[in-house]
């Protein structure tokens, strides 16, 4: 069992920045690929950044060129650096982890994230 904590949200004003942190604990050996994603008021869960163990990423269209994903496998960390904020980020934002074999996948219990304009 993967157990997840996010850490790092809060208020910011549209163009700051904030840095999202994930702590994963327990049978972390088992985790392969990481994420997050948001959902926002009214809308479904949806994608923002996936990082593999070796460090391969990708990002959802939105948030491309302003956000970045970062793990550090020894630690068991994921981060999520947020800069040039818009107030469509508004979201709460989750951590997620996935086992390919056998397959599992867990989430953080979520952190809210708001841009005022």
């Amino acid at each position: 069992q993967v157990q997840l904590v996010e850490s790092g949200g809060g208020l910011v004003q549209a163009g700051g920045s904030l840095r999202l942190s994930c702590r994963a604990s327990g049978s972390t050996i088992q985790i392969n690929a990481m994420a997050w994603y948001r959902q926002g008021p009214g809308k479904q869960r949806e994608l923002v950044a996936h990082i593999t163990s070796n460090g391969l990423t990708n990002y959802a269209d939105p948030v491309k060129g302003r956000f970045t994903i970062s793990r550090d496998n020894a630690k068991n960390w994921v981060y999520l650096q947020m800069n040039s904020l818009k107030p469509e980020d508004t979201a709460v934002y989750y951590c997620h982890a996935r086992r390919y074999y056998p397959s599992a996948e867990y989430w953080g219990q979520g952190t809210q994230v708001t841009v005022s304009s």
